[in-house]
């Protein structure tokens, strides 16, 4: 009866099962390959748009900090047209970093406040404080605005960090 139970069983003669060999880490299948370029270029690129963001704000805050310096200089020493012309100096110093050099640097006169009021002055160069950038180095009086004026270059320059405008037509 044993005989005839064994012979009747038809996994008796199986093997145990066995696992597959673990597969190897190395060489990456093309799909990880793929994958890896994509994260380098994407690496890549975000490196360099942070280089290249970090730069221009660099230039703004750098504006930024002059300006606070100029400002606790004229409190402390007097608004004098020396702190008049250091600070139309650093208005254009910034905007030839903002926009393409042969754009601002031959600009003068009502051509200037021209074009800081296109490029966010509002109208406030040409018919505001800002006007004393064109005579008030000259004169030997003091500006009358001069705490307006600091603030209208501080909101230019504010106005201006971000990615370069469109051009001036």
């Amino acid at each position: 009866m044993s005989e005839l139970a064994s012979n009747t069983d038809p996994l008796a003669g199986l093997r145990e099962y066995h696992l597959p060999e673990v597969p190897s880490w190395w060489p990456p299948g093309p799909g990880w390959w793929v994958l890896l370029a994509i994260l380098f270029l994407g690496i890549t690129a975000g490196a360099w748009w942070y280089s290249r963001h970090l730069s221009r704000q660099a230039a703004t805050r750098q504006a930024l900090r002059e300006l606070s310096e100029l400002r606790e200089r004229s409190s402390r020493e007097g608004q004098s047209a020396a702190c008049l012309r250091e600070l139309s100096r650093l208005l254009r110093r910034y905007a030839m970093s903002r926009y393409p050099h042969h754009e601002v640097a031959a600009l003068t006169g009502e051509a200037w406040l021209r074009f800081l009021d296109h490029h966010g002055g509002g109208g406030r160069f040409q018919q505001g404080p800002g006007r004393h950038l064109v005579d008030a180095p000259y004169r030997a009086e003091a500006v009358t605005e001069w705490d307006e004026l600091l603030a209208l270059v501080e909101e230019w320059v504010g106005r201006n960090r971000k990615a370069q405008p469109e051009k001036m037509e």
